[in-house]
């Protein structure tokens, strides 16, 4: 089947799986969804909309659509915007690769993403004046002789020492977790952020590692803030072969 604006592609299945009821897709008034089925596997897709921006209401879409295909058997998620000019092109591409599909769905096979984000903590100022010893002494220098550039070595070695901090307690939390996961992938570098790391856990010890987690950034609460987002679909363990070419 052709689309006028190409054929949006949400994720891959393993064949005989169902649609969500009353599930819809990206675009206004929403996608209606459907199955292209290749041997094995089958993707789930719609008519792309015209003009696809992402758009906080089809973020949004695409992201719960993803969420409610996990919670019913094994996913491989495609990324936001994934647009093939035809149907025809999504079943070459199905075809050719069904192999590595297969494989990566038994691999995330009741399985879940859960992704943690180690940032400098906030409001740690008075931890790292009492527990570091050059920001407490550049402290009284910028108090005994004010000025200018006193200043800005005060700034930034608090500033050196809150990512030191945080990149410490959050290799600490990676030696922690990783035991409690199947996979580790790294994510991208973000601003900011000391540590980016997703792990591939089981969907029935999610609650688990979560509550761990949770424990270590509360008993580390003057080292790093931990922002912990999942359970997801399984993005980052998805081979990039596995997703491409649709």
């Amino acid at each position: 089947m052709a689309a006028a604006n190409g054929v949006y592609v949400y994720a891959i299945l393993p064949t005989g799986e169902a649609l969500p009821s009353e599930a819809t897709g990206v675009g206004s008034p929403p996608a209606t969804l459907r199955l292209v089925e290749q041997g094995p596997v089958t993707a789930v897709v719609s008519d792309a909309p015209p003009q696809l921006r992402a758009r906080r209401r089809d973020l949004m879409a695409h992201q719960e659509l993803l969420l409610r295909l996990t919670d019913r058997g094994p996913v491989l998620p495609m990324r936001f915007g994934m647009v093939a000019p035809d149907e025809d092109t999504v079943r070459t591409q199905l075809a050719g690769a069904s192999a590595d599909h297969l494989a990566t769905l038994r691999h995330v096979a009741r399985r879940v993403e859960i992704n943690l984000k180690a940032l400098p903590a906030q409001n740690a100022l008075a931890a790292v004046v009492a527990e570091e010893k050059n920001v407490r002494r550049l402290r009284e220098e910028v108090r005994r002789r004010p000025g200018y550039e006193a200043s800005v070595r005060l700034g930034e070695a608090v500033a050196g020492a809150l990512s030191r901090r945080a990149s410490e307690a959050g290799k600490k939390l990676l030696h922690s977790l990783t035991p409690m996961a199947r996979a580790v992938a790294t994510g991208p570098e973000v601003h900011g952020c000391a540590l980016n790391v997703s792990f591939l856990v089981d969907r029935d010890d999610s609650d688990d590692f979560r509550a761990v987690a949770e424990r270590f950034a509360a008993a580390h609460r003057t080292h790093v803030e931990l922002r912990v987002a999942g359970p997801l679909p399984c993005y980052s363990f998805v081979s990039h072969r596995s997703a491409a070419g649709v």
